[in-house]
């Protein structure tokens, strides 16, 4: 591995590494955990996964399982105890790096091996379509004059639409402490809390709010892109003024203690669906971004998301 490093570099050395790994990972029989129910974000992308795995040769076969509970921190705690596990993985997202924080959930992401994020979903900022507010800026400009007087309605509690509803105050100047931020069970309750105006705002995945804003329901002020979504007809928050920037990204993990060779079979298993054409017809399919990163890099993200979630949730009161 030391001719290896010299000549090719760090970098040089884990592309090669993954590449000697390619025909193993063809040969995987993988478990791949969805840490909650059936139905939900998570399952959909361990059950997509399965599909374009198989379907592209990047593993001989792939089983899915769910674990649901506490945010999913139940299925880490058993990711957790997979050590030097080869052949399973567990798909999660921002929305467990929250969950962590919130539940002091005795188990972290610093004990998996984290190996790719796969997608992104960013976020829509909404309001009824009766509202005397146009676009983000006259949004912001509510909350920073009164950041409690603005109401939000969104999924629960110290998941990603509340920690959007935070960095949206923080960015229009105002005390994110103070936001009213009212937490719903299903997007049904929130969707009807919209549309009959008993709230400002809303916060979701586009796809959650399109149909209403076609129909002329809702208006759209905005989205959390840092460029403008493709087919969707709304400026980003960027462009509008505010520094803010979110995705509800979906990522896969492994166990602790992985042999290097386990590791990199298991890169190149993920590499080779996520570059596959039946992964990028899921993602079409689903109205999911791509947003693959891998090994390091993502590993490098994922301590950034950490540390800004753990920021604005203290913020907000949900972490000390």
């Amino acid at each position: 591995m030391s001719v290896i490093r010299k000549t090719f570099g760090m970098a040089g050395a884990v592309a090669l590494a993954v590449a000697l790994a390619a025909p193993a990972a063809a040969q995987l029989e993988l478990r791949i955990m969805a840490p909650a129910g059936p139905g939900g974000g998570w399952d959909q992308t361990a059950r997509a996964m399965q599909a374009a795995m198989v379907a592209s040769g990047a593993a001989k076969s792939v089983q899915v399982f769910n674990v649901p509970g506490a945010g999913g921190t139940v299925g880490l705690a058993q990711l957790i105890n997979a050590k030097g596990d080869g052949n399973q993985l567990m798909v999660n997202g921002l929305v467990m790096v929250g969950a962590i924080i919130t539940n002091k959930a005795p188990v972290t992401l610093d004990k998996v091996t984290p190996i790719a994020r796969l997608t992104g979903e960013y976020l829509a900022i909404v309001v009824p379509a009766s509202s005397p507010i146009k676009d983000a800026k006259a949004l912001a400009a509510a909350v920073k004059e009164n950041p409690g007087k603005v109401t939000w309605a969104g999924g629960s509690a110290g998941g990603v639409d509340h920690i959007a509803a935070a960095l949206f105050a923080r960015a229009a100047g105002a005390d994110a402490a103070k936001i009213n931020y009212i937490a719903f069970s299903g997007g049904g309750e929130a969707l009807a809390a919209l549309l009959g105006a008993k709230v400002t705002a809303g916060i979701s995945g586009y796809g959650e709010f399109e149909g209403q804003i076609k129909a002329g329901k809702l208006r759209l002020v905005g989205v959390t892109s840092p460029n403008r979504l493709a087919g969707v007809d709304a400026p980003t928050l960027k462009e509008q003024g505010l520094d803010l920037v979110i995705a509800n990204w979906r990522s896969v993990m492994a166990g602790p203690d992985l042999p290097a060779d386990k590791k990199a079979a298991l890169l190149a298993a993920v590499e080779k669906m996520a570059k596959s054409p039946a992964w990028a017809e899921l993602l079409k399919q689903k109205g999911w971004d791509d947003a693959y990163l891998s090994g390091d890099a993502f590993a490098a993200f994922l301590k950034e998301e950490q540390a800004r979630v753990a920021d604005i949730l203290k913020s907000v009161g949900l972490a000390k």
